[in-house]
């Protein structure tokens, strides 16, 4: 049952605990905010709610985690601003937004700096990974675990097939100076625009393309005004789930030991999230492909221009951040 819930009555909390006839339930020790902006049956939610239910059992209903999705609770600026100070409890959010309060983080951005899926988690699931789940702090956030949340490509509205036809296009970007440096570096227009209004500018030609994963091209109808799928992978950007400092000292008051229940349930429902996320991978490619649209992959002599294209990137970094980088590299 879907667990994304406006905000309960107190008396129905009481009585009821975190859900479901009282008789069933302890009443909660403590009640836990969660805000997603995904909606109800994205992967991110739907480990979210898995999260929440592990919590609940583990703690035989202390602690209850109450989901909010569909951006009730704000936008992911707005929410992880919340985290910081405590209003709200617990989030999934982006590295793009992540970076830009803890910059340290825009390594992980950087294009193709993973050979593979399996590449990625190799090093977020060993120390590198737990390292930067810890610096987190210094946003003023706890991380708890890494969801995620796929491989960036290109499409575009008029075929393409490599590097040279990108030349010259104008492609929309995230508000983010990383990734407009990206697409300058090979050879394209990058164009920031709200993800809202991308439908539209593809559809009147304001844009010749955009960037983005599987699920965002088919579930954004995307696909249909922009039919060239170009499978370069370009940016893996796996997602952050954190939790506020001001919730894991109510957690540790309750019980000390609860707080390691909580961080155990955050890295189970992280695998969840990633066997969801295949899933929907696979069904939003087979959309697309059943739709008709044109989907190029790479070959690795291919993938190896857009490397070297973006480069410089990599050597505007400082020595330190050189190292991380061959240390992910060579991980």
């Amino acid at each position: 049952m879907k667990r994304c819930v406006c905000l309960a009555l107190c008396v129905l909390l009481l009585l009821c605990g975190c859900g479901g006839p009282a008789e069933n339930k302890a009443v909660p020790l403590l009640i836990l905010r969660y805000g997603e902006n995904q909606p109800e049956d994205y992967p991110t939610t739907r480990a979210a709610e898995y999260f929440a239910q592990l919590v609940e059992e583990r703690t035989q209903g202390k602690i209850c985690i109450r989901l909010y999705c569909n951006g009730e609770l704000g936008d992911e600026n707005q929410v992880l601003e919340q985290v910081q100070f405590g209003g709200i409890d617990m989030t999934r959010v982006s590295m793009g937004t992540l970076a830009e309060y803890h910059p340290e983080m825009e390594v992980l951005q950087l294009p193709f700096l993973y050979d593979s899926a399996e590449h990625m988690w190799r090093v977020l699931d060993g120390p590198i990974g737990e390292r930067f789940l810890t610096s987190a702090r210094q946003a003023g956030i706890i991380g708890l675990s890494w969801f995620d949340a796929g491989a960036r490509s290109f499409y575009t509205r008029e075929p393409i097939g490599g590097l040279e036809d990108l030349r010259g296009l104008s492609i929309r970007v995230q508000e983010s100076a990383l990734m407009s440096r990206m697409v300058e570096l090979l050879g394209a227009k990058a164009v920031q625009i709200p993800y809202n209004d991308v439908y539209s500018a593809l559809q009147t030609a304001k844009i010749d393309g955009a960037e983005n994963n599987w699920p965002s091209y088919a579930a954004t109808g995307h696909f249909q005004a922009a039919g060239y799928y170009l499978q370069d992978q370009h940016s893996r950007l796996p997602e952050m789930q954190i939790m506020s400092t001001v919730a894991l000292d109510k957690i540790a008051e309750i019980d000390e030991d609860y707080v390691t229940i909580v961080r155990q349930c955050a890295k189970e429902c992280a695998i969840y999230e990633r066997e969801l996320w295949i899933q929907e991978e696979k069904a939003a490619e087979k959309l697309v492909r059943d739709y008709g649209c044109v989907v190029t992959t790479l070959t690795e002599e291919q993938r190896e221009k857009f490397r070297r294209a973006v480069q410089p990137m990599y050597e505007e970094y400082s020595d330190e951040q050189q190292a991380l980088i061959q240390e992910i590299r060579d991980s």
